[in-house]
């Protein structure tokens, strides 16, 4: 168990081998969740998102409606 103290201004440390388990580097985004007595921090990397990716069920469908509207706007962009 490992402990670290609460700052005046609410900030923690996360201890460097746990920011070296999990790949947290200066800048890293984190998502913060309270569980009853808990407080569980995630951190927003591309390990994060490639565990969450299809969980919604959308069989691709935002992609493929976000590239054409992409294209779209390249289209309208190449006409100015």
């Amino acid at each position: 168990m490992m402990t670290t103290v609460v700052t005046t201004k609410g900030q923690v440390v996360i201890p460097s081998r746990i920011r070296r388990h999990l790949n947290i580097k200066s800048g890293t985004k984190v998502y913060i969740e309270e569980d009853g007595q808990k407080i569980i921090i995630k951190p927003l990397n591309a390990e994060y998102f490639n565990q969450i990716a299809g969980i919604l069920g959308t069989k691709g469908k935002l992609s493929n409606q976000l590239l054409e509207e992409r294209a779209k706007e390249k289209q309208r962009e190449n006409k100015l």
